[in-house]
């Protein structure tokens, strides 16, 4: 056995494959330093403009020192007094209502080879607050400060012009800063107390600009949002998928809405610290992302790890050739074919860069196709097997882009290739002696008749 050519054909190609492997996983990793240098530039743009923008508000803040008495005695031989503390806090008022309309245009940023995203949003909010809702009121034991409204934000980098603010139909001034003693940026506008005796509507409208995602937290006991956008790759995400939405190749609208019974948002305003930075982000909201779709760095590290598949589909084909015909390829020819599949990639990943990934991968199996024709024709002395070879190439290449396009669908073309290839084989072998390939088949004696056996005649 270990003379067999066959025997040794079958060791040598395992052996390329393995020896494959190490090209293949240095793409991979740069594949990945190549996504990390598009990841800085998303973080380049986030710094120098705005991140993430999360919504809270409007609602007003009431300041509340309210006075507790207790009795408490210093130790158990006297006895207890009366002992008068005064505590303050804030306490939320949220509106009845609350309407957030939106229009969002998305600009993209190029930074040397790579580019990201910027959102800006022209924001109208409407809201309306009922004085009945308001469960604290002045007395003996408690006074109360001058209320202001309050719209906090992720980021207050990404404020742009406040092009309106109108309560009750009068223009009432706005400040920066939330006026809450907590680490949240936004605005607030001072009220005064006899605004806590009416009913209030309030209108704003104002330009917010940011990276990545927009949500707004649904404060009112009804709360409604619709967005519309340009941009055609929107990803839905947060606590409440829109009720409504529409996607297309020029951009997505949609529409949001809840209420205090799906979301319990009055409880958790009366919390203690309901507006830090870390507890807001635990607040549920409407959100959209600006969602990128699969790069050509994703598209690629998919792309590569179908090219074992490929390699072994090609090897296969130059086996059966191998089989079928007396032309015999050696181990270091097939090695130089498999890296040459291997190139490609590389060749995929730098054009990709540039061009798109659809553009890359044509001419990519192009240059793939004709490398490997013009090699083939050379070590099988025929420009047919070369171009039927290059052919075969291409339709590879088409299948592994049907698979990368096809997720949903992948596992059932990928077997059905692998099928396809595996009875394409037994078809064109069905009829091939392996033992005279292998070189170890034996002479079987022919049966002995009676009439030799015989001493005498």
């Amino acid at each position: 056995m270990l003379k067999s050519p066959l025997f040794w054909k079958m060791v040598t190609l395992p052996g390329c494959l393995c020896v494959l492997l190490i090209p293949l996983t240095l793409l991979s990793g740069l594949i990945g330093e190549r996504a990390n240098y598009r990841n800085d530039v998303t973080d380049t743009l986030r710094q120098s403009s705005a991140g993430s923008q999360k919504l809270i508000g409007p609602l007003i803040a009431i300041p509340v020192t309210e006075t507790v008495v207790s009795l408490e005695k210093a130790n158990d031989n006297e006895a207890p007094k009366e002992v008068r503390r005064k505590q303050s806090y804030l306490r939320f008022w949220l509106p009845e209502s609350l309407m957030v309309n939106g229009k969002q245009q998305v600009e993209t940023r190029k930074i040397g080879i790579y580019d990201g995203q910027i959102w800006h949003s022209d924001i109208e909010i409407n809201a309306e607050f009922d004085p009945k809702r308001l469960d604290i009121k002045a007395d003996e034991n408690i006074s109360l400060g001058e209320p202001f409204l309050v719209l906090a934000l992720s980021d207050s980098r990404g404020i742009g012009q406040l092009r309106t603010t109108r309560l009750n139909g009068e223009t009432i001034s706005v400040e920066p800063g939330t006026g809450l003693a907590s680490d949240l940026q936004g605005v607030h506008m001072p009220l005064s107390m006899a605004n806590l005796q009416q009913s209030l509507k309030l209108s704003m409208a104002f330009s917010l600009s940011g990276t990545g995602d927009f949500s707004v937290v649904p404060l009112g006991r009804n709360s409604e949002m619709t967005l519309n956008g340009d941009w055609p790759h929107p990803g839905f995400m947060g606590d409440f998928l829109p009720e409504q939405r529409t996607v297309s190749a020029s951009g997505f609208q949609a529409h949001w809405q809840s209420s205090w019974f799906a979301n319990n948002l009055d409880s958790k305003m009366r919390a203690a610290g309901a507006l830090s930075v870390s507890k807001s982000w635990e607040l549920p909201a409407f959100s959209v992302n600006i969602a990128t779709p699969a790069d050509q760095y994703q598209l690629t590290d998919r792309a590569v790890k179908y090219a074992i598949l490929l390699i072994v589909l090609t090897y296969l084909a130059f086996f059966v050739f191998e089989s079928l015909t007396a032309r015999q390829m050696h181990p270091m020819q097939y090695l130089l074919v498999g890296l040459s599949l291997v190139m490609f990639y590389l060749v995929l990943l730098a054009l990709s860069e540039h061009t798109g990934f659809t553009i890359a991968w044509g001419v990519a199996s192009m240059l793939g196709a004709l490398l490997n024709g013009v090699y083939l024709q050379g070590v099988l002395k025929s420009w047919r097997a070369g171009l039927s070879f290059s052919l075969a190439l291409l339709v590879l290449d088409a299948v592994m882009w049907s698979l990368l396009n096809s997720e949903d669908n992948a596992l059932l073309l990928g077997t059905g290739v692998l099928f396809i290839a595996l009875s394409a084989v037994m078809v064109l072998t069905r009829k091939i002696d392996w033992y005279a390939l292998s070189g170890s088949a034996k002479k079987i004696p022919q049966p002995v008749s009676d009439e030799e056996l015989r001493i005498w005649k």
